[in-house]
């Protein structure tokens, strides 16, 4: 039996349905869909393309209008929803939103960008170190965990086109590379699209500058990331690039793993 994930930073939810993410969501098998960027509150998706048929499906808003916002939507309905991670700061700009199922759950995550200024650098920082300890929380507990979504952080050099040019630059920092490195070493978390064989070149986010997408000019940001009883368990991963419905790709993986009813 396979356990199909899905993740998109939609970079706007209604931005996202006008491009036919929803039509296209349609033909897909997936148990858990996780969304992030939506930059929208839930009293403003009322249409029934909000709440797919045959999803339970969840919101978590930034206080901030327009802003952030995280969504799952999940074939099996969850033991309990967890918003936040427990950090004020973050947690009111809708960051984090986890379902848990049984044996397995499944948070859609957007970290800060820090692109556009030293201050948003500084929280990209400060979220860094409370989500440390979060993660640290995480491994104590008997599920699994899948946390997908936009990390905002490009982890090694094969994971963006231009590394050499963007060593100075948000996203690509030494210091954020180096948590990414403690993420996947000390805290023993996996980096699951790498457990398989890839092609080069592979990314999920391009910049809207130039013909950075028609060149595949892009970034590896998006992740799913998964705790050790899934590191053996990944049977495919694919990044859908036929349609554009942001400027992030969907990520979609199938584990090995039979959900529980």
């Amino acid at each position: 039996m396979l356990f199909r994930v899905m993740s998109l930073n939609e970079n706007g939810i209604r931005a996202a349905a006008r491009k036919g993410f929803f039509v296209w969501l349609r033909s897909q098998v997936a148990d858990v869909i996780c969304i992030q960027d939506t930059k929208a509150h839930v009293h403003q998706l009322t249409y029934d393309i909000f709440s797919p048929e045959g999803y339970h499906c969840y919101y978590e808003d930034a206080v901030k209008k327009g802003y952030s916002g995280t969504a799952v939507y999940t074939r099996h309905k969850p033991k309990k929803v967890v918003r936040g991670y427990g950090d004020t700061e973050f947690d009111t700009e809708g960051r984090y939103l986890e379902v848990q199922l049984k044996g397995i759950n499944v948070v859609s995550l957007y970290l800060p960008s820090g692109s556009s200024s030293e201050e948003r650098q500084e929280a990209k920082y400060r979220c860094m170190e409370t989500f440390t300890e979060h993660l640290k929380k995480l491994q104590r507990r008997r599920s699994e965990y899948v946390i997908c979504g936009d990390w905002n952080i490009a982890h090694k050099e094969i994971d963006l086109k231009n590394w050499r040019a963007n060593r100075k630059n948000s996203g690509f920092l030494p210091e954020e590379r180096a948590w990414m490195d403690q993420v996947f070493g000390k805290y023993r978390y996996t980096d699951a699209f790498r457990t398989l064989p890839q092609e080069p070149h592979q990314y999920t986010w391009w910049s809207n500058r130039g013909r950075a997408w028609d060149n595949n000019v892009g970034w590896r940001i998006d992740y799913q990331v998964v705790t050790p009883g899934l590191k053996d368990r990944v049977l495919r991963t694919a990044i859908y690039k036929d349609e554009r419905f942001s400027d992030h790709a969907p990520l979609i993986m199938d584990y090995d793993w039979v959900h529980e009813s």
